[in-house]
């Protein structure tokens, strides 16, 4: 995998790796905008699941779920409502399709009229558009056959390589440690000395990590996180198809209910590269918030996808039978070209 150094505090914590990130409101626009689809106008406000509700806080049922019990089931809100905190957010990335919020950002760019890459034949054309190729058609099929592909490259170091273990797990070693039924001298210190443990274990009477999904973590390991490396790669190809400086017009971010969209009053600018590095972040960071990823998992297996989309799109670009330049900027801000 590869490695990318970043500054980590309070603030930005659940923020992503790239400058984009921290520019502007928390919430991608591509997750609050309706998405047009064919003759269908399609509302993003979500099934959204209940405020305080956590799993796997009593180690009778943490014990069960890691000998493979299920059946467990979710507390929802009777209210569909626009995302508006990370619990939306990780409900979003509990049931969604992989690739599926990039191919609603796709729809939603096309259905705007966003500009596509200065390097590609319908800008510089007098007498073409984009369809079978730089237009909707191919460049929806890219985002689904980069998912794929990126998927496969994950699952490969999933299993073959690291197997690192998954939050929840680790929090019970960390109970079973601190409870004096297991000994695992090598946890960190700072994290036994932790203020945290002590909040958690005040309220539910252990030291276990509280999951916000019933069912817990997934059966497979952690590192890298799958819903990241597919980020990498979708991200990666729109920005190369799509023009990143261009400014999406009237953002919005969510009201404190989450009932209604408002316009969002910052000066800043929101391009549609940014915008979709956030939107990245934003899927990868669901599920930590969740509990069952770790940090690293999102910040190296984006790489991993980011990757994987750059040799798709190599590929991709010796097939052509005109002229072509892709261009695009990398997670680490190195500008690119195909």
């Amino acid at each position: 995998m590869i490695r990318l150094a970043a500054a980590v505090t309070a603030a930005t914590l659940f923020r992503g790796i790239t400058t984009g990130d921290v520019i502007g409101p928390y919430l991608s626009q591509f997750l609050l905008l309706d998405i047009p689809y064919g003759s269908l106008t399609i509302s993003q406000r979500q099934k959204t699941v209940l405020a305080n509700a956590n799993y796997l806080t009593a180690y009778a049922d943490w014990l069960a779920f890691q000998n493979g019990a299920t059946g467990a089931s979710d507390s929802f809100d009777a209210t569909a409502r626009s995302i508006h905190n990370i619990r939306d957010l990780g409900q979003y990335v509990h049931v969604d399709a992989l690739y599926e919020a990039y191919l609603n950002a796709c729809l939603i760019l096309l259905g705007m009229g966003a500009p596509v890459d200065a390097g590609l034949p319908p800008v510089s054309s007098t007498n073409q558009a984009g369809f079978a190729e730089f237009g909707g058609p191919h460049i929806l099929s890219l985002v689904t056959e980069v998912a794929t592909r990126a998927l496969k490259a994950v699952w490969c170091q999933k299993w073959l390589v690291h197997r690192r273990l998954r939050p929840e797990e680790f929090g019970g070693r960390i109970h079973n440690h601190l409870a004096g039924t297991a000994s695992y001298p090598m946890i960190n210190a700072e994290i036994l000395a932790s203020p945290v443990l002590d909040l958690m274990h005040d309220a539910y009477g252990t030291w276990l990590l509280p999951q916000a999904f019933p069912d817990g973590c997934p059966t497979h390991p952690s590192y890298g996180s799958g819903h990241a490396t597919v980020a990498g790669a979708c991200v990666t190809v729109l920005k190369a198809f799509l023009d990143e400086n261009h400014v999406l017009p009237n953002p919005v971010v969510a009201s404190a209910d989450g009932l209604s969209l408002v316009p969002w009053g910052g000066s800043d600018d929101l391009t549609v590269g940014n915008e979709l590095n956030k939107l990245g972040a934003n899927i990868a960071h669901g599920r930590n918030g969740a509990g069952i990823h770790w940090r690293s998992d999102y910040s190296e297996a984006l790489k991993l996808g980011e990757l994987v989309a750059l040799d798709i799109l190599e590929e991709q670009k010796a097939s052509y039978n005109q002229d072509v330049t892709l261009s695009l900027t990398k997670f680490d801000g190195t500008p690119v070209t195909i």
